[in-house]
């Protein structure tokens, strides 16, 4: 593989980082034995191919506890917290890519036939078959763009529109209030913001004793409430919101989920006997009660280096045409760069739940042991943390003028709609094989999906989803003779079960995402030099985008404060894939109808890369242009 490093004078600073971080002079003064304060500096430097630096953050993080002991009728009093502070600085390193003058001009497809003479247009010269069609280039200027998509697939006949990708108070273009609008700032310093994410963690933990000997153990404050037995894809683990923005799929869960305002109280028995002759060896039943104000997954602002599914740069595009018009690529007929007046086409707004009881999210779990098996009951009812574009909103017709809601008009609202969970888990220690296994299953009510079958182009289905994992050390005797290595494998499957999907005129139609998918993952972690040096792979498979993604990396603990960690993340396989993009929607018949006859809001199936076909080629296949080599060091004291 040849990568082209742009920002290669970059490396130098992360190896000088790295040698000041060794030398780094740090002590920690202790007050009392009940009493314990440590943290870490790191730096973490990216390069992605084609695109230089991609990440270059530096993190200061404290984590401290203060046991109180016995407090009143509570016994196990403590105060813990964690303290993190980031600043990343492709933003200023990087700026052309990821900063103040990122993006540019940009050409749009335009395929017709004659007597259009360049089969592409500058952003605001499509056509304008009326005067309500067309847009203020002043508003909307062709600069700090990139057409959506452009890093990974051609337009080759499809939609594609600009979008912009300078920071927002940079350029305020497609920045949807209270959802993906940071600043420059908020880019470089992630937790200095306004929930105030640089309080990683604040709780009071306390126990309530019973004279039967149970235990009622409460935490109580900003926190992490960890569901589940498996990492990387969640199933139950569905609690805390997830940032995406900080390295896609690809970090440790523990880093990457969103801390949030919880009370979670656990009711300990212990050994129980609950009916005759059934036993538990260990019996908790917990209650989850998240007060926070609803918070979303953070999928990425477009200009971020990791936008997840490139939906952020979806989003930030169709908010612009909402707002400002633009010229969308091969619209018209199938083939005509065509220019759309605001309020036309687009997302108009994000309906961000506003704090109150009905909007607060409430979890149960009886969780237990009996012998080698271990065992969870789950249930929660929560808000989908993942955006749900709703169609169906007021709209004007570039035909006629009038506003009303048009059926399969792309014109929609992000609303984040209420879930319900049920779900569970094993865990079963081997003792024959030495082996663990580990399942996980979820059934969820209310989860919505992207449809353009339907006339608001969405509907609502029941999903399935669980994984399937085994952990087992085993000795490499060639490799190593005195440790072994660590194979951890799962699958993770997810089942839509009211898809539809159907054929028409010009090709498929209906929900994009695969009715069943599964993806693989497998990791083999080895240890030398008594742990120091830790090489490992990761390896994650999407059935059926057939895309791959593969991590090797190194640790080497230098000394016990001291580690250096190098490694690669390479995906293969399949990229972008097209699916039916609702040009052939006809919402304002009988001038964008497809055929004669077409009925209003019915598609014919005209596909393109664009918008929906993200959804088909998943998280790994939507990153097959971003492969990285990656350095990282840390202090730890």
């Amino acid at each position: 593989m040849q990568t082209t490093i742009k920002g290669l004078r970059f490396w130098c600073c992360t190896l000088a980082g790295s040698a000041s971080l060794a030398l780094f002079p740090i002590t920690t003064t202790v007050a009392a034995e009940d009493t314990r304060v440590n943290g870490f500096v790191e730096n973490a430097t990216y390069g992605r191919d084609s695109v230089g630096l991609s990440k270059f953050r530096n993190t200061l993080q404290l984590e401290g506890e203060k046991k109180l002991g016995d407090v009143g009728i509570f016994s196990n009093v403590s105060v813990n917290g964690t303290l993190r502070g980031t600043y990343d600085g492709v933003y200023d390193l990087n700026k052309d890519e990821y900063g103040r003058t990122a993006g540019g001009a940009i050409l749009l497809e335009d395929t017709a036939p004659a007597p259009n003479p360049d089969p592409f247009v500058p952003h605001g010269g499509g056509i304008v078959p009326t005067p309500d069609f067309g847009f203020d280039i002043n508003q909307n200027p062709n600069d700090g763009m990139i057409v959506l998509g452009e890093n990974l697939h051609p337009q080759d006949g499809g939609v594609g529109f600009g979008v912009p990708v300078r920071p927002c108070d940079v350029d305020s273009r497609g920045c949807i209030d209270d959802y993906l609008d940071k600043d420059l700032n908020e880019l470089r310093f992630q937790e200095f913001n306004d929930r105030a994410d640089f309080i990683r963690e604040l709780y009071v933990d306390f126990d309530l004793n019973f004279d039967s000997g149970n235990v009622l153990s409460t935490r109580l404050g900003k926190q992490q409430v960890i569901w589940g037995r498996t990492d990387l894809f969640r199933v139950l683990d569905v609690i805390n919101p997830v940032d995406f923005s900080r390295n896609n799929i690809y970090d440790e869960l523990e880093d990457i989920r969103i801390p949030m305002w919880i009370l979670k109280s656990d009711y300990r028995m212990g050994p129980t006997e609950v009916f005759d002759g059934l036993a538990f060896d260990d019996l908790n039943f917990q209650v989850v009660w998240n007060f926070d104000q609803f918070r979303p997954h953070d999928i990425g602002q477009c200009g971020q280096p990791n936008v997840i599914l490139d939906a952020g740069c979806f989003f930030r595009g169709m908010n612009n045409l909402w707002e400002n018009g633009g010229t969308v690529a091969n619209f018209a007929n199938g083939s005509i760069a065509t220019d759309f007046g605001p309020g036309q086409i687009g997302i108009r707004e994000a309906h961000l739940p506003s704090w109150s009881l009905s909007n607060t999210q409430l979890g149960l779990k009886l969780e237990g042991v009996y012998g080698d098996l271990g065992f969870s009951l789950n249930a929660l009812t929560y808000r989908s943390q993942l955006p749900s574009l709703r169609g169906g909103i007021p709209a004007e017709n570039a035909f006629t003028g009038e506003t009303a809601v048009w059926p399969g008009l792309i014109a929609f609202d992000i609303h984040f709609p209420r879930v319900n969970l049920v779900g569970g888990s094993l865990d079963y220690y081997s003792q024959g094989i030495d082996t663990v296994f580990r399942v996980e299953t979820a059934y969820t009510s209310g989860e919505e999906f992207a449809n353009t079958l339907r006339e608001k182009l969405y509907s609502e289905s029941d999903v399935v989803r669980y994984v399937v994992g085994a952990d087992k050390s085993i000795f490499i005797p060639m490799l190593n003779e005195s440790q072994a290595f660590l194979f951890s494998g799962q699958i993770f499957g997810q089942h839509i079960l009211d898809h539809e999907r159907e054929q028409r005129l010009l090709g498929e139609a209906g929900i994009p995402d695969w009715e069943q998918n599964w993806i693989a993952t497998l990791l083999i972690k080895g240890f030398y030099m008594n742990g120091r040096l830790s090489p490992q792979i990761i390896a994650a498979h999407d059935v059926r985008a057939q895309a791959t993604a593969i991590a090797p990396s190194i640790e080497w603990l230098v000394n016990d404060n001291f580690r250096l960690t190098a490694g690669a993340n390479v995906k293969v396989g399949d990229g972008a894939r097209k699916f039916d993009d609702c040009r052939t929607c006809n919402p304002w018949d009988p001038f964008t109808a497809a055929y004669p006859g077409q009925p209003a809001g019915e598609t014919a199936g005209l596909s393109g890369y664009e918008p929906l076909g993200r959804f088909q080629s998943g998280p790994i296949g939507m990153a097959q242009k971003e492969d990285e080599i990656q350095l990282t060091a840390r202090y730890s004291f």
